[in-house]
């Protein structure tokens, strides 16, 4: 590669002290180097004087190497690496097309029998030049530091005391270490989710119509609501309630005697009332996966029929009006079941290799430290004659063959299946395994109390449920595992035919997947924010 540098410039009094410095004689040089090798730049916001402890800072070599291996990371900078607290400082990954030159500058001094003149060098400057690389990627830090914590303790006396020795494990300590008395210093990982400055634009105040009431609060202290009341209209008890209600608002009543205009509403109302002569207490996910109602209708039409208990053993479901299930001992086999999947190698697997996925994750939240992508999607090509009439509704993968009904795996725990979620709200009636039903009719005919854990079951009901169904749970897991490994095994001459086979399965179980629901992880929470 050749350089083409500007012309000699001819020395004059005014140039005289910049020639004797920069010396300019200056020529084309042929400067050659190595296109294959790459380097990466990281432009450190500081004064390095030690490369080894600036290095440091970034994690070490290998620290460096391991970011630059995920894309999607960003470089972290410690300005105390030493001190667990200190919170990094971020750098973005650009893409670049620079080189890496490196310049010698050598001087050579010119021995003259007579003294120089005015405006003369009494040096020979030579320039050497040489390019290391091409840098094709640059980490550049253009946001602001984390605020910092340090473990200080302050003293009666005022001054601070350095808690590090007494927090910080640096050898092998003996029991007295770990028995002393000490404030207990846990800051988060990170103060502040965004690094770069942002306006915050501040919501104006509300302005209702003409005529709204502000809900009234039960706590002084309490800031009020944002935004008007939910007008669903739905009553809410707790389990030490005196009464319960007989009869819907009058403001229920009438909202849905606004949407109740056709005659597939009126029959959705009777299919409705029909269940709950039936039955008297309801999941929502129950509900809709008997009858075909739209989800919006349905927020309207539950507190036409029914109220919602907030506690108690019957926390999270609908009971029929004037129904009171903590005076009729039948309503045991209506008690709600919170299960949750365990996750221990105890049970069998770990977080990483739960056999039901979780509707989101902390790990999916944008943290500094990372860079938001968008994924690339998938195109597919669907015949639209062919297609169901509710294609864009955004949970149709939950929904069978019959418009908006939902399967019944969303309510009814079998032995042979995996729950849709981690986090399941069953019905005792739902259980749908001989060995669970004789766990809750252990007291038939006995039940003289109902309290507010166990309702008309004994004492621990729910622990000896949970316990079995995970057992049930940990046994379907290691059928699937097994399976799986034995289609691994089997010879190569079928192998083209299994692919083809586990593709097409692998399509219906997508077809099969529950898409998370909006809202919290918790669905009674979910429930709840829908009437609030």
């Amino acid at each position: 590669m050749e350089v083409e540098s500007e012309p000699a410039l001819k020395p004059t009094p005014e140039l005289g002290a910049a020639a004797k410095f920069a010396g300019l004689q200056t020529k084309a040089v042929k400067v050659h180097f190595d296109a294959e090798k790459r380097l990466v730049c990281a432009e450190y916001p500081g004064v390095v004087r030690d490369p080894l402890k600036m290095l440091e800072t970034l994690g070490g070599e290998e620290g460096v190497s391991r970011i630059y291996a995920d894309p999607s990371r960003r470089l972290e900078l410690h300005f105390r690496p030493k001190d667990p607290y200190c919170h990094p400082v971020c750098g973005n990954r650009f893409p670049s097309t620079s080189m890496l030159l490196r310049v010698k500058r050598k001087k050579k001094k010119i021995r003259a029998e007579a003294p120089p003149k005015e405006g003369e060098c009494e040096e020979e400057i030579k320039y050497e030049m040489e390019i290391l690389g091409v840098i094709g990627t640059t980490y550049k830090f253009q946001g602001m530091s984390d605020f910092q914590f340090l473990a200080l303790h302050n003293a009666s006396a005022g001054s601070q005391m350095s808690m590090y020795d007494k927090v910080i494990l640096r050898k092998p300590e003996h029991k007295e270490f770990f028995d002393q008395e000490l404030p207990l210093y846990i800051p988060p990982p990170i103060f502040s989710r965004v690094d770069n400055p942002v306006d915050y634009f501040y919501r104006p105040e509300v302005q209702h119509r003409e005529g709204y009431q502000p809900p009234k609060l039960s706590n002084e202290n309490l800031i009020g609501l944002g935004r008007a009341r939910r007008p669903h209209n739905a009553i809410f008890v707790n389990f030490d309630d005196a009464e319960v209600p007989s009869q819907p608002l009058e403001a229920a009543v009438q909202n849905w005697s606004k949407f109740n205009t056709q005659a597939a509403d009126r029959k959705v109302e009777e299919e409705l009332k029909g269940i709950f002569a039936i039955r008297p207490i309801w999941s929502r996910n129950a509900v809709k996966s008997n009858i075909n109602v739209h989800p919006e209708k349905l927020k309207l039409l539950l507190p036409f029929v029914a109220y919602y208990m907030l506690t108690g053993p019957w926390r999270s479901l609908w009971v029929r009006f004037g129904y009171d299930p903590r005076k009729d001992s039948k309503a045991k086999i209506y008690q709600v079941l919170d299960f949750r999947l365990r996750c221990s190698t105890k049970h069998g697997y770990m977080a990483s290799d739960m056999p039901v996925k979780a509707k989101r994750s902390t790990f999916n939240y944008s943290l500094p430290i990372t860079i938001s992508k968008p994924v690339p999607q998938v195109v597919r090509i669907q015949d639209l004659t062919k297609a169901p009439k509710i294609l864009s509704f955004p949970h149709r993968r939950m929904l069978t063959l019959s418009g908006y009904k939902l399967k019944e795996s969303v309510y009814i725990f079998r032995e042979d299946t995996l729950p849709p979620y981690r986090q399941m709200f069953y019905q005792l009636c739902d259980l749908d395994v001989d060995s669970l039903k004789k766990i809750i009719h252990r007291n038939n005919g006995n039940e003289t109390t109902c309290d507010e854990r166990d309702g008309w079951c004994l004492p621990k009901t729910s622990d000896d449920l949970r316990d079995r169904m995970s057992n049930m749970i940990k046994e379907v897991c290691r059928k699937n595992r097994a399976a799986s490994t034995c289609l691994r095994k089997k010879p190569s001459v079928t192998q083209e035919r299994e692919e083809h086979e586990s593709a097409e399965e692998e399509e219906e179980d997508e077809e099969e997947e529950y898409a998370p629901s909006e809202g919290s992880e918790n669905e009674m929470e979910t429930e709840i924010l829908d009437y609030i």
